[in-house]
C-alpha cells in the first residue's frame, strides 16, 4: 500500500556530498520524493522536532548536532514507505548496520548516522507536517 514517510539527510551526509547517492537509493527502492527542501535547523526547531526525546540523555547533543550544518528534508512516497525507508537506512549505529545500507555506507557514529526516517505511519504524518504543508506535496 502506498504511503508517505519523512526522511532527513543529516549534516554529516550533506557535508560528505552524499545527497545524490542517498536520493538515488530512495528512488531505486521505489520511494519517490514528493517534496524536498534544504535548510538549516535552528536549535528551537531541532528541539521541537525531537521533543519526544527531551528527557533522554542524548537530547542536547542530538539537537546541537542537527543544527551544525544544512540538512535535506524529504517527503517520500511509495509502497510501504516507512518500512522500505527503515530497511534502506539500516541500524542506528552504522557499525551494526547491514552492509550496503545508507548508514553502513555513509554513517560515522550513532549520532552522525547520515539519515533520519519516520518510525511509523502515524509519526510520519506528524513529522511531515512539522516541515511541510499539505499543499507542498499533494
Amino acid at each position: 500500500m502506498a504511503e508517505r514517510t519523512l526522511a532527513i539527510i543529516k549534516p554529516d551526509a550533506v557535508a560528505k556530498h552524499a545527497i545524490g547517492d542517498i536520493t538515488r537509493r530512495y528512488e531505486e527502492a521505489g520511494l519517490h520524493p514528493k517534496a524536498i527542501r534544504m535548510m538549516r535547523l535552528s536549535k528551537a526547531s531541532a528541539e521541537g522536532f525531537y521533543a519526544v526525546h527531551r528527557e533522554r540523555p542524548f537530547f542536547n547533543d542530538l539537537t546541537t548536532y542537527m543544527c551544525s550544518g544544512p540538512v535535506v528534508v524529504l517527503v517520500l512516497e511509495g509502497v510501504d514507505a516507512v518500512k522500505t525507508n527503515r530497511d534502506l537506512m539500516g541500524a542506528t549505529d552504522p557499525k551494526k548496520a547491514d552492509a550496503g545500507t545508507i548508514r553502513a555506507v555513509h554513517g560515522a557514529s550513532i549520532e552522525a548516522n547520515a539519515v533520519h526516517g519516520s518510525d511509523s505511519v502515524d509519526n510520519a504524518q506528524i513529522e511531515i507536517r512539522y516541515f511541510f504543508s499539505e499543499s507542498e506535496f499533494s
